[in-house]
């Protein structure tokens, strides 16, 4: 179980996220419509948390949270002594007893990003009593859904085909919707056909040769690393390889993943050689002090 609570100008929210062991996440959400300071935010988070579990008959626990004072009063290194948490942590004490074992376990705010999402989430805008909403789902989309945006060439064939039929023949491709056609004649408007080979005007006018992923993999590696490479950046490698008459749609995207994944540059690259220096606490002087 991971719980946060999160409060700023707007309001109070608190986020817990129940995963099972076999992966699945079950958020929960609310928001807190007293006035409650960070600490309280804190703890009614993982009092809704606990409640969750035991309604959905849990046994066995682990909580995680980012709040350093919950985590250790629980676990009984901290003591309680403001008024406010007292009660909380008598409240978190009777609700530890319907679990067979539980343990709780500080960590990083970095480390709780969903659970401190949902919280901020619910803090940052206004619901009114008899509103409800529903769960939030999140879909991974594993592609873009820009036009232009062509990961690789599924058809075997290169990624200018279309232009250059449209070029030759002012044909569309058979089956290709009306978003099809007209992002073929846009792409078509810069582009200028000589025999077989297709060049792109560039801003400034400047022709460049279309190539195919495989002649674009050669490219890249020709630039970055032959005979007069320099094993430049993701984005300078781009621009070489325009400087160099070349284009394709995933160019600049293509030079920055080769340039990551280059082994020479990952052995010989720059790195940083200052030692670590320990921090020095400022004390404040005295006021009017002379």
């Amino acid at each position: 179980m991971f719980f946060d609570g999160a409060s700023n100008a707007l309001g109070h929210g608190i986020g817990v996220v129940l995963v099972s062991p076999e992966g699945g996440h079950y958020p929960i959400i609310a928001k807190i419509n007293f006035y409650c300071t960070n600490n309280v935010t804190e703890y009614e988070a993982c009092v809704m948390g606990l409640q969750a579990a035991i309604e959905r008959k849990i046994h066995i626990v682990e909580v995680y949270g980012d709040s350093a004072l919950v985590i250790y009063q629980l676990q009984g290194e901290w003591e309680t002594r403001d008024s406010k948490l007292i009660r909380y942590h008598k409240y978190v004490s009777k609700l530890i007893e319907n679990f067979d074992k539980i343990c709780f376990t500080h960590l990083p705010q970095e480390e709780n990003q969903m659970a401190d999402a949902l919280a901020t989430l619910a803090a940052m805008f206004k619901v009114g009593i008899d509103v409800k909403i529903q769960p939030i789902m999140i879909n991974l989309r594993e592609c873009p859904a820009h036009y232009s945006s062509v990961e690789e060439e599924v058809d075997g064939k290169p990624w200018y085909h279309d232009i250059v039929h449209y070029l030759k023949f002012q044909q569309n491709p058979e089956q290709s919707s009306e978003n099809d056609k007209k992002t073929i004649r846009r792409l078509a408007m810069n582009c200028f056909l000589d025999g077989d080979i297709l060049y792109k005007r560039s801003r400034d006018q400047v022709l460049l040769r279309c190539v195919d992923s495989v002649e674009a993999r050669r490219i890249v590696e020709e630039v970055h690393e032959g005979i007069c490479g320099a094993h430049v950046s993701g984005h300078m490698l781009a621009r070489q390889v325009m400087r160099a008459g070349y284009y394709w749609l995933t160019l600049e995207t293509d030079c920055i993943d080769f340039a990551r994944k280059c082994h020479k540059c990952q052995i010989y690259t720059n790195k940083i050689h200052t030692l670590a220096n320990s921090l020095h606490v400022l004390i404040s002087p005295w006021p009017l002090s002379m």
